[in-house]
């Protein structure tokens, strides 16, 4: 063993981290080891009191401050969860904490900084941003400055979650999977790692849009990024370290790129087995791994995601849920042309089979053709292509939406608008049973010459599913549509004379 791996081993067996910390457990994930092969444990550093890691190594360089140097007070930069361990450690050192934030940080995280007496300030849309601010105000104030990442004592702090991995695990382990964000993380878990079990190998996980490390790396320089995404905003590092960077290319085995919708499926995994909800950072170890395992195809090997924070805004579940589906490659978006005539509707329904609609989406706006934006559920990505070939068949032409953006993003809330060729519409807002056959049973009620000029639906995981209809029939037939519906058994109501509808849709 190198005297570096040496030292930096020294220094995490000796770190002070348990006065404020915990040690979190090594939980097997149950559904998620049955569904990639592999049985894989997640290292749950979710449940720390701050509800993330980042209170070991702020802790641990705090503790190690004189008296002096504490009430001078100390004064840090971040995008919310080691601000939240700077606060909490300066609580019980007993001294003032200064804290800088981006402006882009969940207010979740921001008021909880707050909670814990810290003096917060908001500069800069990135960790970088703030960083620099944070930077001036030591200069004037004469601060403290307790880095997140790029400091030996933080690291060895982080270090302590692979000290307790190789304790916990009764299993050989065949790989690490750890989110980057500046790189202090994983530079700490896998110098312990490799000091003790160097056959284990560590996995780097990044964003691709954040993926400032894994370019550093391959570069075999650091590379500073120009912008970085902002969804999984514990990893919005434009730099990493001097120190990380050093640890992690001399130490890390390899890296993983992920995608928004990796990581959304990821956080529907960890709630599935754990019932908690991490924050997109807190889940990239869980997407790295999925794609780790995809992409190599090992099997009956014990891997462990390091769970890494849980400080996740209420407000982006619901973005989070929408594309969750996608990740998971469970929901593909289909743009489907079909006849505009009476009964292409039910046509399209019957060539899908009994597959689950999770989306449909029309408005009429041609006499010849009707473009249809369909969501389905599969098993997996290979159905994509035999389900577009089976519609291409019956004379559909379709078009895969999975990889779309725009259609995922915008499109798909966006279908309606006003038509010139809607004649003599009526719009109904029904209530349908979330279960397969509710399109189907609607459609066999419809009359041939009863033309749907409107549909909006999607899942929303209720017990029942919302949906809008356009209906065009003769004024003489209102009362057998009526009787029609009755029979049909969903609950509905009249909305054409809805203002909502005459002055957007009409």
């Amino acid at each position: 063993m190198d005297s570096d791996l040496l030292e930096y081993l020294r220094r995490i067996l000796n770190s002070r981290v348990y006065d404020v910390a915990i040690e979190t457990s090594l939980e097997r994930a149950e559904k998620l080891s049955q569904r990639v092969k592999n049985p894989v444990w997640l290292k749950r550093e979710d449940t720390q009191p701050v509800h993330s890691f980042k209170l070991r190594g702020a802790y641990n360089k705090m503790s190690r401050l004189s008296r002096e140097e504490l009430d001078r007070g100390v004064l840090c930069a971040s995008a919310g969860n080691h601000a939240q361990g700077v606060a909490l450690s300066a609580k019980r050192l007993g001294c003032r904490a200064v804290v800088v934030m981006p402006l882009t940080t969940p207010r979740l995280k921001s008021d909880a900084v707050r909670s814990l007496g810290a003096d917060v300030r908001l500069a800069g849309d990135s960790y970088s941003d703030a960083y620099a601010y944070a930077l001036e105000l030591q200069r004037e104030e004469g601060l403290i400055f307790v880095h997140p990442f790029d400091d030996p004592d933080v690291i060895a702090g982080q270090g302590t979650i692979g000290m307790e991995i190789l304790r916990q695990a009764h299993h050989p382990i065949h790989a690490v999977f750890v989110a980057i964000g500046g790189g202090g993380l994983i530079a700490g878990v896998a110098a312990y790692i490799k000091a003790i079990r160097p056959e284990i190998k560590v996995i780097g996980v990044q964003m691709i849009d954040s993926d400032g490390m894994i370019r550093s790396v391959e570069a075999g320089a650091i590379i500073p990024l120009q912008d970085v995404g902002l969804f999984s905003d514990g990893t919005a590092v434009k730099q990493v370290g001097e120190e990380t960077f050093r640890l992690t290319r001399n130490l890390v085995d390899g890296f993983v790129r992920v995608n928004t919708d990796a990581v959304c499926a990821a956080i529907k995994d960890a709630f599935e087995d754990t019932r908690s909800i991490l924050e997109p950072a807190g889940a990239l170890g869980i997407a790295g791994l999925k794609q780790y395992v995809q992409q190599t195809g090992i099997r009956d090997q014990h891997l462990v995601a390091v769970t890494c924070g849980a400080n996740m805004n209420f407000d982006r579940l619901r973005f989070v849920a929408e594309r969750a589906e996608s990740g998971e490659e469970r929901e593909v978006l289909l743009a489907v042309t079909i006849p505009e005539k009476p009964g292409s509707f039910r046509k399209l329904c019957e060539s899908i089979g009994s597959r689950n609609i999770t989306e449909f989406n029309y408005r009429m706006s041609d006499t010849d053709q009707a473009h249809v934006l369909v969501g389905l559920s599969i098993q997996d990505h290979h159905e994509i292509p035999i389900l577009c070939s089976m519609l291409e068949d019956v004379g559909f032409r379709t078009i895969d939406l999975a990889e779309n953006e725009l259609a995922k993003e915008h499109l798909r809330h966006m279908v309606g608008g006003r038509s010139r060729v809607n004649g003599k519409e009526r719009v109904y807002r029904f209530e349908f049973p979330e279960r397969l056959g509710a399109l189907s049973k609607f459609l066999v009620n419809m009359r041939p010459n009863w033309n749907i000029s409107l549909f909006h639906y999607r899942n929303q995981g209720a017990d029942y599913g919302r949906v809008l209809v356009g209906i065009q029939f003769q004024k003489d037939e209102e009362q057998s549509f009526q009787k029609a519906m009755s029979h049909l058994g969903y609950h509905f109501i009249d909305e054409t004379q809805n203002p909502a509808y005459q002055m957007f849709l009409r």
